[in-house]
């Protein structure tokens, strides 16, 4: 019997550092103990960094593409999803971690068996080992956008009419559907994957994983979080918490600039205009404080 392959993505812009690390742990925790046929592809973001090099002489395993500009997460990712056509398709970002909790095969053994689950995901944990709450969340409308920005949530996380962005109030020791997963670890089967298509290269930097979630959701499939398995999330290292201040700053930028475009999707059309012009106004206070 010709066995399940998977397709590993990692996009890397500039951080060769924190990419040395999610390799060298995929290889030990994954590659090395897996019998699913794996295939590793990263992809060169326009980076001004020796990724080449770093891949050529440590990681000889690793499919290399350059993209000559900065595509963006979502287009540099669709590069290399264009040309897969394995039965799974992982995205991962290059500031995670593997351990011996990141058991990939018990997430594709969840959508074999699943076949009305078309993306899942792991429990992330930050470098202090809490959770990530990118990784379980809800559809940020504008009153769960509001309840996350006013500490609404964080004041009644057990609440569902204030804890409706992260949606911590649902059981985070459990497997079940939610809204959205992070971007930074996900597995998409392909059936699901053939069916929605892939991101949304509008979507810059950020907000791509929310649209493609509420995609997979439009297209009857079921996003899914599963805190069985565990993957570490040194996060915003590549972006906004990144060294290099012009990263940095950039990246903020988009976070913000996300939101709206999101809105302006999505939302805009059931709202009066004044809504958007608050909106928008909102988000430019935050991008300069």
């Amino acid at each position: 019997m010709t066995s399940r392959s998977l397709t590993i993505i990692i996009v890397s812009y500039n951080g060769e550092f924190w990419l040395k690390k999610t390799l060298q742990t995929l290889d030990e925790f994954y590659r090395q103990k897996t019998a699913t046929q794996v295939k590793t592809v990263v992809v060169d973001n326009g980076s001004s960094d020796d990724i080449t090099g770093m891949i050529k002489n440590d990681f000889p395993w690793v499919h290399l593409l350059a993209s000559p500009t900065n595509l963006g997460f979502a287009g540099a990712n669709n590069l290399a999803l264009f040309e897969c056509d394995s039965d799974f398709v992982m995205l991962l970002n290059p500031d995670t971690q593997l351990d011996e909790r990141s058991r990939l095969d018990h997430l594709l053994d969840q959508l074999e068996s699943h076949p009305e689950w078309g993306m899942i995901g792991p429990r992330l944990v930050m470098t202090d080992g809490q959770l990530d709450p990118a990784c379980h969340r809800g559809e940020p409308t504008l009153w769960a956008s509001f309840c996350y920005f006013a500490r609404l949530e964080k004041l009644f996380p057990r609440l569902k009419f204030f804890a409706g962005y992260h949606r911590h109030d649902l059981d985070l020791t459990t497997c079940h559907p939610v809204d959205a997963i992070s971007g930074a670890a996900t597995i998409v089967s392909r059936t699901a994957l053939t069916d929605v298509g892939p991101l949304d290269a509008n979507f810059f930097l950020y907000g791509e994983d929310l649209d493609w979630c509420r995609r997979f959701r439009e297209a009857g499939y079921q996003v899914v979080y599963d805190p069985a398995v565990t993957i570490i999330h040194h996060k915003h290292k590549t972006g906004i918490a990144n060294k290099d201040a012009a990263i940095s700053g950039q990246s903020k930028i988009y976070f913000y600039d996300t939101m709206l475009q999101y809105f302006d999707k999505y939302q805009a059309e059931h709202y009066p205009r004044f809504i958007r012009t608050l909106l928008s106004w909102v988000i430019l206070w935050k991008k300069v404080t």
